[in-house]
């Protein structure tokens, strides 16, 4: 099997992805169950809790998929395509079932 090398970058904002999948997924919750305070705060900074919710969202990937990208001294993150792939699918389905369990506990 022939071996697929991946750029820093593709690496940094894989990672990335996963990593705002899963606190996203937390995200909802907390707001779910703090509607007095997270939700209300989130819904004061820009009107809705999830234009809110969506802003953190990207500036939580790109600032992780940039210091990602730029660990190990330049060469980002030592990881293969597929523990990368793996990594990916695995923190979202980790994501769909805590928002999915929540709401089925809730």
């Amino acid at each position: 099997m022939e071996k697929t090398e991946i750029g820093k970058y593709t690496k940094g904002f894989g990672l990335s992805f996963g990593i705002t999948s899963v606190i996203s997924a937390i995200l909802v919750i907390l707001k779910e169950t703090n509607e007095g305070t997270i939700l209300e705060t989130m819904k004061s900074i820009t009107g809705h809790h999830w234009v809110t919710h969506g802003v953190f969202n990207i500036i939580l990937f790109l600032v992780l998929g940039w210091i990602l990208s730029k660990a190990n001294n330049g060469q980002g993150v030592n990881l293969s395509a597929n523990s990368l792939v793996s990594s990916i699918i695995g923190t979202v389905v980790i994501s769909s079932i805590l928002i999915a369990g929540f709401y089925l506990i809730h």
